[in-house]
């Protein structure tokens, strides 16, 4: 019988649980994976943690790839033998096999591994929208992006750069910024030493920035607004410092009529079609080595809980993997 991890409480990462389950076979719209390797992203955490809230007990996890076993009745998206990734749709990806909506999988082109998919769905579809949706960047822009060194912001900051952007970053280390540097980053800032609005208005000349990025939250918001140009735009797509908390939205006309967006990768890939142009998209600019997908360490599936120790303590560069 396969094994997945569970949690049947909230907590840190002692609640992740590697427990027997029964998969069954797939039932229509449905197919079986057999998977290979598993991303691990911070939204895992927040689940675990209790700040997205689910029923217990639940699995675990969002995206994943592997090789599809079967397909229930009224499937055309797969076949059996199919290499494929997917992300989002019900939590459970920290598994060895699984059931899957067959509409959420996508086949994988040659070129590029399991584990580069695993690590790349969330991150990189998430900086898809972001920097070809939200605000399409391009030649003569220079952009804010916090975590830069994480996982988004590596693919980010690359894909960026790729079309002309100069992409300012905030990192908590040299180690960090060194990376950022050699992935497109063309200004990094540590934050830990360095006031980022500062230095923002140091490399702009004080004419600051049109749109930035922050899926740190409440340790940056406030600041990132005053990094922004009268009409600039405010990207919050998460939280890893905790929860912004209210917003008083007469400091965005304070502050030159800014706008601010809290989007998600589940709204701007709910349907397949953009699911798979989005996918495409991505696969494109890694595959022509515009992108690097860097897997900065790998944990068999069953040590999911020391991989989120490292997430969680901020010890990791780029993407985490489970490998099943």
């Amino acid at each position: 019988m396969p094994h997945a991890i569970r949690i049947h409480e909230t907590g840190g990462p002692e609640v992740l649980r590697w427990e027997k389950v029964e998969v069954g076979e797939p039932g229509p719209g449905e197919a079986r994976l057999r998977q290979t390797a598993v991303g691990v992203n911070f939204v895992d955490l927040y689940v675990r943690k209790g700040l997205y809230p689910v029923k217990l007990p639940s699995g675990l996890g969002t995206e994943g790839a592997g090789v599809v076993t079967a397909v229930g009745p009224g499937v055309t998206e797969v076949k059996p033998g199919d290499r494929v990734v997917y992300v989002g749709g019900p939590l459970g990806a920290y598994a060895e096999e699984r059931i899957v909506p067959a509409d959420r999988l996508v086949v994988l082109p040659e070129g590029i591994s399991d584990q580069q998919a695993a690590a790349m769905m969330l991150k990189g579809l998430t900086a898809q929208y972001l920097i070809r949706q939200i605000r399409r960047v391009g030649p003569g822009d220079t952009i804010l992006f916090h975590a830069v060194a994480g996982g988004v912001g590596l693919i980010a900051s690359q894909w960026a750069a790729s079309l002309g952007t100069t992409v300012i970053g905030t990192v908590g280390s040299d180690e960090k910024a060194k990376v950022a540097a050699a992935h497109g980053c063309a200004h990094t800032i540590v934050y830990t030493r360095e006031d980022f609005v500062a230095r923002v208005a140091e490399i702009t000349r004080g004419a600051k920035l049109p749109v930035v990025y922050d899926s740190v939250g409440r340790e940056t918001f406030t600041k990132s607004l005053d990094c922004l140009r009268p009409k600039g735009l405010m990207v919050s797509f998460g939280q890893s410092s905790g929860p912004i908390g209210p917003l008083d939205l007469s400091i965005l006309a304070q502050k030159g009529s800014l706008f601010v967006t809290r989007p998600t990768l589940n709204t701007y890939a709910a349907a397949r079609e953009d699911l798979v142009a989005m996918a495409n998209d991505l696969f494109e600019v890694v595959r022509s080595g515009k992108v690097r997908i860097e897997i900065h360490r790998t944990f068999p599936l069953k040590e999911a809980a020391q991989a989120h120790r490292e997430l969680e303590a901020r010890r990791t560069i780029g993407s985490t993997v489970l490998v099943v």
